[in-house]
């Protein structure tokens, strides 16, 4: 059996046939995904009360954490139990995990846990399988000290490999606040000018920009719900600023903290950010525009000057070779 998986890994046709077979796989998938996107709003938005119900609920009896809610599951017992008797929470906890998670949009106890289990797990994992390949099935020649740095950087790799998913999870996530929230000001403005309340104008909002930001929808019925029953406003801005990490949201926040501690008009402040937003948004497409022939110059080298060689200097090779 290892021999056959040896030899279909190192046969060309096969693995050209699997990789092409992956390509198609990820195109329907990219094609097909946005039809689920709004059964997936309605089940986000849904998961947002439950947590606007645990807020309520927790404010009023003051038993908090203690009810069940979709947001916050409590963890799988197997990794719970795993995490608790191999006491990862003093090995491997960090505090800036927590806040990380909650940044990609991963709330409560259950996935800081599962954090910890595959920061263990993964390790282990990706050594064993480099041991193998190293050690078995490859069977190269190189030395000892090679071979045992090989299974150590893929022990790395696997350490690192929770962080840099947190990471890249964190990165889309605000890239769709980014681009949302301009308009959401926007919406939040025209709300405000019409006499509504802030509360229910981030609740209006969160309802229309969820076809646009998902994510962003999320924190503002989560920030409509801190308002609602916290006891200091203040915190609930300071929990949106804390949840998105983008410097556009914490200076909205800072903005209208500070509106309603002394008195300026919340409208003035949301039409000044509101402009200063969309020219961020703007000036990060003109630098990303910008730097764009820079990077096309390696590929166009590589793929398209070989291609337009052999298309004009191809006839001409065929007709010398014919004459003679």
């Amino acid at each position: 059996m290892i021999e056959f998986l040896i030899s279909k890994m190192h046969d060309a046709t096969f693995m050209t046939m699997l990789l092409a077979a992956i390509a198609a796989s990820a195109t329907a998938y990219t094609l097909v995904m946005p039809l689920f996107a709004g059964q997936n709003l309605a089940k986000r938005m849904k998961a947002v009360a439950n947590e606007r119900e645990r807020i309520r609920q927790r404010e009023r009896s003051h038993l908090a954490r203690k009810e069940k809610v979709s947001l916050r599951q409590s963890p799988k017992q197997m990794v719970s139990r795993v995490v608790d008797n191999l006491n990862l929470r003093k090995w491997l906890a960090q505090e800036s995990a927590r806040d990380k998670l909650v940044m990609a949009g991963y709330r409560g106890q259950a996935p800081y846990i599962t954090f910890l289990f595959f920061r263990m797990v993964t390790p282990v994992v990706l050594m064993v399988v480099g041991a193998i390949y190293v050690f078995l099935i490859a069977k190269t020649n190189h030395p000892l000290p090679i071979k045992l740095g090989i299974c150590l950087g893929m022990a790395f790799l696997g350490l690192q490999a929770p962080m840099l998913f947190l990471r890249n999870a964190i990165t889309k996530r605000q890239l769709s606040i980014k681009r949302a929230f301009p308009d959401a000001l926007d919406l939040l403005l025209i709300c405000v000018e019409s006499g509504i309340s802030i509360e229910m104008a981030f609740r209006k909002v969160s309802t229309e920009i969820g076809t646009q930001s998902i994510p962003l929808a999320e924190e503002f019925t989560l920030t409509t719900a801190e308002l609602s029953y916290l006891q200091d406003r203040k915190v609930a801005y300071e929990n949106l600023a804390k949840r998105t990490g983008l410097e556009g949201v914490k200076s909205v926040c800072l903005a209208l903290q500070q509106s309603e501690r002394y008195g300026t008009p919340l409208g003035q402040a949301l039409r000044v950010m509101a402009q200063e937003n969309r020219d961020m948004r703007m000036s990060a497409a003109e630098k990303k525009a910008a730097a764009l022939p820079p990077k096309l110059t390696v590929p166009m080298i590589l793929f398209f000057l070989p291609v337009l060689f052999i298309v004009i200097l191809g006839p001409t090779y065929i007709k010398l070779t014919t004459m003679h």
